[in-house]
C-alpha cells in the first residue's frame, strides 16, 4: 500500500514536482490569446516597434511580478495562494474581495471564453460547430441580453464539464492532462516561430516591418476620447490601453500558487516555477511576434480576418492549410490551458471555504484528496457563464448581432485583475514590516527596486484605464464592491459555526508525498 493509500481524506498529497508546477505556470499562461491578440495591439499602436514594446512591457511587468509573488509563495506555501497573502497582508476582507472576483469572473469567466474559444476553432474543422448554429435560438431577456445555445456553447458547456470530473478524480489525473497538453502547445507555438521565421520568411514584409520600426500606419483604433497612435500623447495612451490585450493573454501565472499545499518542497519549487514558466512564455511570445512580423505586412496584421494573426502566418508556411493546422494547435492549446485553470481555481476556493467565507462544501476534500465540491461549484458557474449573450445591435442585413457576457465580464476586471496584483506585491513590503522574523526561504528579486517597479508601471496603467476606458474599467470596480456584503453576511454565518479566518502560519492538516 503507498503513502496516498494510508492518507487521511482530509489532507492535501503532495504529488506536484518542479516540472509539474511550471507546467501548470507555462500551461495557464498560452491559451488562444497569443494566436490572435497582436492584430488588435497593431491597430491600438501602429507600427511594428510599438507593438514589440507592447509585448516587452508585459514581459517585464509578468515576470516582474512573479519573481515578487516568489516570496510570498516561499513564505506561506498553502492552498489558496494569493488569497492568502491578501488575508495576511491586509484584512480577511480583502483577501475576501479578490477571490469573490475569481470566482465571479476572473477564474470562471476565463474558463468558459477559453472553452468557447476551443469550440470556435474546432469549427473550423467542423463547420457545424458555430456560435450561430443554434439549438436553442436567442431568448431576450431584455434590449441588451439573451441567453441561447448554440452548438459551439454545447461544445464548451462538454469541455468544462469534462475537465472538472477529470479533475475531481485526483491530482495525477490532472496533471498528467496538464503536462501533456502543455507538450504539446509549447512544441506547437515552439515551431510556428521556427518555421514562420525560416519558411515563412517575407523580404518585403522584413524590409517593411524592420526597416521602418516606429512609423505609425494602416488602420488605428481609437484607444479613448478621440486619441489613436497618431499624437505623441495618444501611443502613450494605446500602449498602456493595448496592455489589457497582452496581460490577459500572459496571464494566469499566478495560478500555481493556489496550488501550494499539493506542491512538493514548495518553498523552493513554487518560485522557480514561477520564475522558469513565465521567462518561457514570454520568451515564446516575444519571438512568435517577431515570426508574425517577418511573415506578414504589417497593415495585414491590422487587418487579417477574424484578428488570426497565426493562422495567416501559418498560411504562409502551408498555403491553403494555415487554418486547418492553426485550429488544431489552438485546440490543443486551450484545452490544456483550462485544464490548469479548472484544477487551480478550486483550491483558492478551498482555502475560503476553510475560513467560512465560501460554501462549506468547498472546503471538503474527497477520497482523490481534491476540493471535489469546489471544482463542481467553479464549473457550473463557468457553465452559466456561457449561456448569456449580449445584444450589439443589427448587421448588414438587419439581422441581430450577438456577443457574449462573459466577454464583457473580463474587460471590465482586467483593470481591477491589476489592482489586485499591485497590492499582493506592495504586500510584501507590509509584511517585512509586520512579520520581520517570518521565514523567507527565497526573497524577492531586486527588493525593493524591483517590486516597486512594478507597482508603479502597473499604476500608471491602471490610472491610463480608468481616465480612458472609463465604459469598460469603473464597472469592474462595483463588480469587486458586490462582495463586501457578501463577505460580511459569510462571515456572520460563520460566526455562528464557530469559524474564524486562519492564519498562513498555522499548521495545516497531514500532507503527504505521492
Amino acid at each position: 500500500m503507498n503513502k496516498e493509500t494510508k492518507s487521511p481524506a482530509t489532507g492535501f498529497v503532495r504529488g506536484l514536482g518542479l516540472l509539474d508546477a511550471t507546467m501548470i505556470v507555462a500551461g495557464s499562461m498560452i491559451g488562444s490569446g497569443i494566436f490572435i491578440v497582436s492584430a488588435d495591439i497593431a491597430r491600438q499602436t501602429g507600427a511594428p516597434g510599438w507593438l514589440l514594446v507592447v509585448w516587452i512591457i508585459t514581459g517585464l511587468l509578468t515576470i516582474t511580478a512573479a519573481l515578487s509573488y516568489g516570496e510570498l509563495a516561499a513564505m506561506m506555501p498553502k492552498a489558496g495562494g494569493q488569497y492568502v497573502y491578501l488575508r495576511e497582508a491586509y484584512s480577511p476582507l480583502w483577501g475576501f474581495l479578490y477571490g469573490w472576483t475569481l470566482f465571479l469572473v476572473i477564474q470562471t469567466g476565463t474558463i468558459a471564453a477559453v472553452a468557447v474559444g476551443f469550440a470556435k476553432y474546432l469549427g473550423v474543422l467542423w463547420p457545424a460547430i458555430s456560435e450561430s448554429n443554434y439549438l436553442i435560438a436567442p431568448v431576450r431577456l431584455s434590449d441588451s441580453y439573451a441567453v441561447s445555445l448554440s452548438t459551439a456553447q454545447l461544445i464548451g458547456l462538454l469541455m468544462i464539464a469534462l475537465l472538472t470530473w477529470m479533475n475531481t478524480r485526483g491530482l495525477q489525473l490532472g496533471k498528467l492532462v496538464q503536462n501533456v497538453f502543455t507538450f504539446a502547445k509549447t512544441g506547437a507555438l515552439i515551431a510556428l516561430i521556427v518555421l514562420g521565421i525560416l519558411v515563412g520568411w517575407n523580404d518585403a514584409a522584413v524590409s517593411s516591418n524592420f526597416g521602418d520600426l516606429w512609423t505609425v500606419r494602416g488602420q488605428l483604433q481609437e484607444v479613448g476620447s478621440g486619441l489613436t497612435a497618431a499624437t505623441a500623447f495618444g501611443l502613450f495612451v494605446a500602449i498602456c490601453v493595448a496592455q489589457t490585450n497582452s496581460l490577459f493573454s500572459a496571464d494566469a501565472w499566478n495560478n500555481i500558487t493556489f496550488t501550494a499545499g499539493e506542491v512538493k518542497n514548495p518553498r523552493r519549487n513554487i518560485p522557480l516555477s514561477l520564475a522558469i514558466g513565465t521567462v518561457l512564455v514570454i520568451g515564446l511570445y516575444l519571438l512568435a511576434n517577431v515570426a508574425y512580423l517577418v511573415t506578414l505586412p504589417f497593415e495585414t496584421i491590422q487587418t487579417v480576418s477574424n484578428d488570426r494573426v497565426a493562422s495567416a502566418t501559418a498560411d504562409v508556411i502551408f498555403p491553403g492549410y494555415g487554418a486547418a493546422i492553426m485550429a488544431v494547435a489552438i485546440m490543443i492549446s486551450t484545452f490544456g490551458c483550462n485544464n490548469g485553470l479548472i484544477l487551480a481555481g478550486a483550491r483558492a476556493y478551498y482555502a475560503m471555504a476553510r475560513d467560512g467565507l465560501f460554501f462549506e462544501s468547498a472546503g471538503r476534500l474527497n477520497k482523490h484528496h481534491v476540493p471535489a465540491w469546489g471544482l463542481v461549484i467553479q464549473g457550473v458557474w463557468a457553465a452559466l457563464l456561457v449561456l448569456p449573450r449580449t445584444i450589439m445591435g443589427t448587421d448588414a442585413t438587419g439581422a441581430l448581432r450577438y456577443g457574449s457576457l462573459y466577454n464583457n465580464l473580463l474587460t471590465y476586471v482586467i483593470s481591477a485583475a491589476l489592482i489586485f496584483y499591485i497590492l499582493t506585491i506592495y504586500g510584501i513590503f507590509r509584511l517585512r514590516a509586520a512579520r520581520p522574523e517570518a521565514k523567507r526561504p527565497y526573497k524577492a528579486f531586486g527588493y525593493p527596486l524591483v517590486p516597486m517597479l512594478y507597482i508603479v508601471g502597473a499604476g500608471i496603467i491602471v490610472v491610463v484605464l480608468f481616465i480612458y476606458q472609463t465604459a469598460t474599467t469603473w464597472p469592474g470596480l462595483l463588480i469587486v464592491l458586490t462582495g463586501i456584503p457578501v463577505y460580511f453576511l459569510w462571515r456572520r454565518a460563520a460566526q455562528r459555526r464557530g469559524v474564524a479566518p486562519r492564519t498562513a502560519f498555522e499548521e495545516e492538516p497531514e500532507l503527504v508525498e505521492q
